[in-house]
């Protein structure tokens, strides 16, 4: 085979089959223009009026949703410029757990406005010193912003943590925040740790349960159980509990042996001793005062024999970290193998009872002494849809209990803030000599992307409202935001909507970060894909019809 020369340029100098894209128009605006595909899907569903979206991801599962870290984990993004916002979103949800709507939104505002600044003839690299002055000054602003006296906040005061909690449920579950706000509240202080920053929120669990209303949920101090118990025992009031990891069952040997038998006798006689043998152990664990054993794997027909004479009440996690949570809502030690707990191995709980909700047979073990243990928030709704969405909610909920216990500062919420910083980094804008204060000014228009989008996902006019806005902050009202229902604008500190500090912080921080990346590129070079027919490729031989 003869060695040809490909074409001349770089082509030559890469292999075959790759793609190529260079220049402002190709690579540079490009980049940009699927970032603002990514964020105008998620830019409606920002806020409390934002609407669902619907996606049904490549196993056909379907959400229904308008939480955005959701939304963009289940989009697969092929483009890489606009996966770097999604991780964006990705970063700021693990960092706080709420806000990664913003991120998303904020970063495609900026880089739309990027867009007309390189039209217009900035060189990408002017861009991005300006908006890198834009978001320091920002930081600065938002500093000052700061509501007076919220940096001390007692994580324990249901008040203080609902009305900085209200705001991050409210964007997933407009109209129900007060009644969710309440339950996580509730199970939040209740797990709450001696040192607050030490808030873990693997211990507040979500049971969904299907049936019933929002109105039926409840907040359980200790832990739900999707399964029924295993012996006939249901309901058991303060009781000591031994954890077998290992299963309850009779323990076959490590080594293969042969056992010859003779005689009849030896037969019986040989069935008898496992039988004795297990009741030895089963009775050993009732002697120690045990009255429930919670075993991680099966539970054999002579043991549960055993137990229901001995009055034991068996009950059977196949989950290992469901395990784990039980002991430490218990306080118990999970044992390997069954014998004899030691005292100081077993837990306690105030009850463990079956019940029945909405038709499941659901499991409460209740401990209401033990301090930092687990509670569940138990979801009550009609379709899985719903659940999940509600769960959603909890767990953003959650996440900014535990980022308002390490830093409780608030900053005015409905767009409030977002005005004042637009207004703040104008007049900085003009400040500046050079190229950079187009970038600046750019920086400062994209903050009204907030207000805007918060006001048309609620059918007002956002025209109006922006400009009374801006005629209020100028006036000197920093407090001034936007009143959803009424469609007007208002005090912020009169209807108790906050956002936290370390939310909007990270947020904006992130979307700059996200936007200069994008903006740093100016060639894109693309390998041939590895081989393999795709997936949802025609097989060979097919027409296209």
């Amino acid at each position: 085979m003869g060695f040809q020369m490909p074409s001349h340029g770089i082509q030559s100098m890469l292999k075959e089959g790759h793609k190529h894209l260079s220049g402002l128009d190709e690579a540079v605006l490009k980049n940009i223009d699927a970032c603002k595909q990514l964020s105008t899907i998620t830019r409606t569903s920002l806020g409390p009026n934002g609407m669902n979206k619907m996606v049904i991801n490549h196993l056909d599962k379907l959400f229904v949703t308008n939480d955005a870290a959701t939304i963009v984990n289940e989009l697969e993004v092929q483009h890489p410029a606009a996966k770097i916002l999604v991780l964006a979103g990705k970063a700021q949800q693990e960092e706080i757990g709420d806000g990664a709507n913003l991120t998303i939104s904020f970063a495609g505002e900026l880089l739309q406005n990027a867009e007309e600044l390189i039209r217009m003839g900035l060189h990408p690299s002017e861009i991005i010193s300006g908006y890198t002055k834009g978001i320091n000054k920002t930081v600065e602003v938002l500093n000052e912003l700061v509501e007076k006296g919220s940096e001390n906040m007692d994580v324990r005061s249901k008040e203080e943590v609902i009305s900085r909690m209200k705001a991050a449920v409210a964007s997933k579950q407009f109209g129900q925040e007060d009644f969710i706000s309440s339950l996580v509240a509730d199970a939040c202080i209740q797990v709450c740790p001696k040192n607050p920053a030490n808030f873990n929120v693997d211990n507040v669990r979500v049971a969904k349960l299907l049936g019933g209303g929002l109105h039926n949920s409840s907040v359980v101090r200790g832990m739900i159980l999707k399964s029924d118990t295993v012996g006939s025992i249901k309901r058991i009031e303060k009781a000591k509990v031994a954890v077998f990891a290992g299963g309850v069952d009779t323990s076959a040997t490590e080594t293969k042996g042969t056992v010859l038998i003779h005689t009849a006798e030896e037969l019986q006689n040989y069935a008898k001793t496992e039988e004795a043998k297990v009741e030895e152990l089963i009775k050993a664990v009732a002697d120690s005062g045990a009255k429930v054993i919670v075993s991680g794997a099966a539970v054999g027909e002579m043991a549960l024999h055993f137990c229901e004479r001995y009055k034991l009440m068996v009950l059977k996690i196949s989950s290992k970290f469901e395990l784990r949570r039980f002991c430490r809502t218990t306080g118990a030690v999970a044992m390997l193998k069954l014998s004899q707990p030691n005292p100081d191995d077993l837990g306690h709980v105030d009850s463990v009872s079956v019940e029945e909700i909405g038709g499941v047979r659901v499991t409460v073990v209740k401990n209401e002494e033990g301090g930092n243990s687990i509670s569940t928030v138990v979801l009550r709704g009609s379709t899985d849809s719903i659940l999940d969405d509600l769960e959603r909610a909890v767990d953003d909920g959650v996440n900014t209990y535990k980022a308002m216990a390490r830093d409780s500062r608030i900053v005015p919420g409905a767009a409030a803030t977002e005005i004042e910083l637009a207004r703040r980094v104008k007049e900085f804008s003009f400040k500046e000599t050079g190229l950079d204060q187009y970038a600046i000014a750019k920086f400062a228009e994209s903050f009204e992307m907030v207000p805007k989008t918060l006001s048309e996902n609620a059918g007002l006019n956002a025209m109006e409202i922006i400009s009374s806005l801006y005629a209020e902050h100028a006036s000197g009202n920093t407090r001034v935001g936007i009143d959803l229902e009424e469609g007007l604008c208002k005090d912020v500190s009169k209807m108790n909507i906050w956002d936290l500090h370390i939310t909007k912080l990270f947020a904006l921080k992130y979307a700059a970060d996200a936007a200069c990346t994008v903006l740093r590129v100016d060639q894109i070079i693309m390998s041939k894909p590895a081989g393999g027919p795709r997936r949802g490729a025609q097989p060979a031989g097919m027409d296209e019809d």
